[in-house]
């Protein structure tokens, strides 16, 4: 069966990868034009296309999905069908131009965190499952009828990066699972099941980074993970010899209490606690404004906490 894939990031090459190396013709792919990047914005190319060269595959880049002259090439390929991670939204003259359809692999258990931030979002909102659905495409975001899904557990600490490399191995999967089924006509895709009120993902802001240290310390931690490694919960921080924002990366729960105003810091031998509206809450990894990614200890080590220092 003739493929063209379109996607942009790394977690869409992988899923590009497995489709070249499945027994589908893989006949083009559709990214995003390069972009400057980098202290000297130079031109970089997204990890789609970097794959897509390296395996000898066409690529193409359009400014405007609308534009005649794609779309003409785009239908020259005759791909029976069109595979989109992590993309933009499609105009129906493309969603609709291969006979067998255009079906997109969403990191949720639609209709649930439907969005551009759903492994983000789902952490965030302490979730204990979530999963990958495979969709056709139709003329909303992400509401089409649902050809397959697969449940994945979040663990109790894991952040969104490793949530986010699981769900990249198993895509591989359920994707070509998906073709297979396309294929042969077998795929029995279903309409979206809207059973109670639905969670949205969408897009983040810096605003929704921030941390709200008079909150309860499981949803601190649920923030700092689901945030962490990218693009990271913050908040200010007022310590001696400084006073900016700090990223905070990684925590731990823990059960003790001391009843300090909520975003106070204490030391406790080689450890860091911050106080919050329940619990205190490990700090394990920090990145202070301008400096680099630090462990609590070796921020310790470099960094006097008096009775004033705190987050706010």
């Amino acid at each position: 069966m003739r493929v063209i894939f379109m996607g942009t990031p790394p977690f869409a090459a992988s899923i590009l990868e497995a489709i070249h190396q499945s027994k589908h013709e893989l006949v083009a792919v559709v990214t995003a034009v390069d972009k400057p990047a980098g202290r000297g914005r130079s031109l970089k190319a997204s990890a789609v296309k970097e794959t897509a060269l390296q395996l000898g595959v066409p690529v193409l880049q359009p400014e405007k999905l609308k534009n005649p002259d794609f779309l003409k090439e785009l239908e020259s390929y005759q791909a029976d069908v069109f595979v989109v991670v992590a993309f933009r939204m499609l105009p129906e003259q493309v969603w609709k131009m291969p006979a067998k359809g255009t079906f997109n692999l969403h990191a949720s258990l639609l209709p649930q965190y439907r969005g551009a931030a759903p492994i983000n979002w789902a952490i965030v909102n302490g979730e204990t499952e979530s999963g990958l659905s495979t969709f056709f495409i139709d003329e909303k975001i992400d509401t089409g009828a649902v050809i397959l899904q697969k449940k994945m557990p979040i663990g109790p600490n894991e952040n969104a990066g490793s949530l986010h490399d699981r769900m990249m191995i198993e895509g591989q999967g359920l994707v070509l699972e998906t073709l297979d089924l396309i294929e042969t006509d077998q795929a029995k895709a279903e309409s979206q099941a809207l059973e109670g009120p639905l969670k949205d993902a969408p897009k983040i802001f810096k605003e929704d980074l921030k941390v709200e240290v008079n909150r309860p310390a499981q949803e601190i931690h649920n923030l700092v993970r689901g945030m962490s490694p990218f693009p990271a919960a913050w908040a200010n921080l007022s310590v001696p010899g400084f006073e900016g924002t700090c990223k905070i990366l990684e925590t731990a729960l823990t059960d003790r209490k001391s009843n300090a105003q909520a975003g106070s810091l204490i030391r406790e031998g080689k450890r860091l606690f911050m106080a919050t509206d329940s619990e205190d809450l490990e700090l394990l990894s920090l990145q202070v404004q301008g400096k680099k990614r630090l462990k609590a200890l070796d921020f310790l080590n470099g960094q006097e906490i008096d009775t004033e220092s705190r987050f706010y």
